[in-house]
């Protein structure tokens, strides 16, 4: 096993922890280009994708192209992994960010596995990231930890039903733990195949939860890393890529990446909590 130091660090509250991805296992590694395949996604608007040899310059503004809640559940100032008493009803503080990112087009899978930190960990076709499954404390699983606080009569729910949230202000990164079901109603049929919903920053395409027959993918069919190699619409003669299955428990995300990562692509997890509401 090799650690390796990647020089940024992942914020939690108030604490910056070092953020070290993993590397296990040895062996050969594959390549395969996905030009083609990632041209047929039905990239957002908000999208510029530039290609290259090598590689595809993706710039967003980070804002979904799917509606959002007037108000969310955020953590109070300093709390890492918040709850119905240490939460509070804020206005959307959704944000315009500066994505771009060069992502490779020519994936490298490996049998080595690097860790997926806190923070961003691919570009979902809508123009926000992904993140992996945990909150602050990089154990707690925040599809599982939903809750949701009143205004009014009204549920705030700390994660939407897109499987997304923002981080509160002033970054206000919107981003997904899950599924973003909205999405993949605009890419999918109820029975049919899953489409390209995204891709991972080591170059893989991310899927939702049908195989290319419209059957869902079984969980235990999936690597530690939520991969698979299989065909798909746009890759029908196979690729490895990820699945989003779904589930609220840790394999709701990527928890890690098959292929070789550029560790610059991924930026820090902004700061949790934030101040109440003012009413």
């Amino acid at each position: 096993m090799k650690l390796v130091p990647v020089g940024l660090s992942v914020m939690a509250g108030l604490c910056a922890v070092p953020l070290i991805l993993t590397v296990s296992g040895v062996g050969a590694s594959t390549s395969v280009n996905t030009t083609a395949g990632l041209k047929k996604a039905k990239w957002s608007s908000g999208i510029t994708a530039t290609y290259s040899t090598g590689s595809v310059r993706m710039q967003s503004n980070g804002l979904p192209n799917h509606s959002r809640p007037r108000y969310y559940a955020v953590p109070d100032t300093g709390v890492r992994v918040p709850t119905a008493s240490t939460a509070h009803v804020a206005k959307d503080p959704t944000r315009v960010q500066n994505y771009d990112f060069s992502i490779p087009t020519t994936p490298t899978y490996t049998s080595t596995t690097t860790d997926a930190p806190l923070g961003s960990i691919g570009l979902m076709i809508s123009g926000s990231v992904l993140f992996n499954p945990y909150e602050g404390d990089g154990s707690t699983v925040a599809m599982s930890n939903n809750f949701f606080l009143t205004r009014g009569k009204t549920k705030v729910w700390f994660v939407d039903t897109c499987s997304g949230h923002p981080t509160p202000s002033p970054s206000g990164q919107y981003h997904y733990h899950g599924i973003p079901n909205c999405v993949v109603a605009e890419t999918d049929t109820k029975t049919g195949p899953s489409h390209i919903i995204g891709v991972a920053f080591d170059g893989f395409p991310i899927y939702g939860k049908r195989d290319i027959n419209g059957k869902v993918v079984k969980v235990s069919h999936l690597d530690a890393c939520n991969g698979i190699t299989s065909a798909t619409p746009e890759f029908p003669d196979g690729i490895y890529h990820y699945v989003l299955p779904g589930t609220t428990d840790k394999t709701s995300s990527i928890r890690c990446f098959h292929g070789t990562v550029d560790s610059s692509l991924i930026q820090q997890m902004p700061p949790m909590g934030g101040p109440p509401l003012s009413r």
